[in-house]
């Protein structure tokens, strides 16, 4: 999925903090009637910083990995979410997610996977075949380089709380994250579904992710995209879900036969503590979370945008431990609601 253009908002250049008071649109204030920030507990946003690019030396890459750290600048014992983007997109993309959660008390890193369109790798790179498997280890080598990360940004050392850490990740950048949370993929080169998940990481959130492959996939997609072939029984961290009843892009690009339910099976086909959040007419930008203004959303809708970041904020304090009656409340409210943007169920 794509970054945002440049010039959208202010940005760190050459590893120096910019701060950042995140983007506000009045059309954004507010997501659904039902559910207000007072209802849920959010507060007034705080001002963040964000450092970019910070390089971890990555032997074996063939590229350093390039990541982006956002953070409050106020506030101790800060939650993490560990962020995987879409195909082709990079550090710079969904600022609509990683400015709001960062301004409402997580520190939110973002790597740049070897897909970027930034690096411009060809698609008879030798390392195309292993891209699914190079973006799981992104994820681990940032959990693993907390200490680096943290170090880089001016004003975060000691304020994180690494016993609260939650992965999330859009379309390909789903399932990527889903590993970290149980998902299996079927390697196509050992035929193995190998056990990538991460102890360290306690909560997800999984944005337009894929269902199951096999017959569900074209032939074109079983040819360029073996490793879309994802095991979700073995999926037991408590997820969030989140699914557009519109997204027909995977099929629109020769990706499936399925159409926008084939996005809901991570949530139907695992087990244990998960919830779904549909949104209705939703397509696979779900309103536009890539990115501040990126042609490639088909489906630009403000307030939908806002309903996903209160609900996925709300979900992961509460699956973290940190609150529950934001998410409980939000869910109740969308509920009752007479004209909702969504639906939430949970098992």
């Amino acid at each position: 999925m794509p970054d945002h253009g440049p010039g959208t908002k202010p940005r760190a250049l050459a590893g120096l903090p910019a701060v950042n008071q995140p983007k506000e649109d009045p059309d954004m204030t507010e997501s659904d009637p039902a559910i207000t920030d007072a209802a849920i507990g959010l507060g007034t946003p705080t001002p963040i910083v964000s450092v970019k690019p910070i390089t971890l030396p990555a032997p074996g890459r063939g590229d350093d990995l390039r990541v982006k750290v956002s953070a409050p600048t106020t506030g101790r014992d800060l939650p993490i979410i560990v962020f995987s983007h879409g195909s082709g997109s990079s550090l710079d993309g969904y600022g609509p997610l990683a400015d709001f959660w960062a301004a409402h008390g997580f520190v939110v890193v973002q790597p740049t996977h070897l897909d970027s369109r930034t690096l411009g790798i060809p698609r008879d790179d030798p390392r195309t075949p292993r891209i699914w498997r190079f973006r799981v280890e992104d994820l681990k080598r940032v959990l693993d380089r907390l200490d680096l990360l943290e170090a880089a940004v001016p004003g975060l050392g000691g304020r994180l709380d690494r016993s609260r850490i939650a992965a999330a990740g859009h379309s390909f950048g789903g399932q990527t994250a889903g590993n970290l949370l149980g998902l299996r993929v079927l390697d196509p080169e050992t035929k193995e579904e190998a056990d990538l998940s991460d102890s360290r990481v306690r909560a997800g959130v999984l944005f337009a992710t894929a269902g199951e492959g096999g017959a569900n996939l074209t032939p074109f997609a079983a040819e360029h995209f073996a490793h879309m072939n994802p095991n979700f029984a073995h999926l037991t961290t408590p997820t969030l879900v989140v699914a557009g009843d519109r997204d027909d892009t995977p099929r629109k690009h020769r990706l499936t036969v399925r159409g926008p339910d084939w996005m809901t099976e991570p949530y139907l086909l695992s087990p244990g503590d998960k919830s779904l959040l549909t949104l209705f007419g939703a397509e696979h930008s779900l309103g536009g979370i890539a990115g501040y203004e990126v042609r490639e959303t088909t489906d630009e809708h403000p307030g939908r945008v806002a309903l996903v970041q209160r609900l996925t904020w709300a979900y992961l304090r509460h699956a973290l431990g940190i609150d529950d009656a934001g998410w409980r409340t939000a869910e109740k409210a969308l509920t009752e609601d007479a004209h909702p943007l969504g639906r939430v169920e949970s098992k």
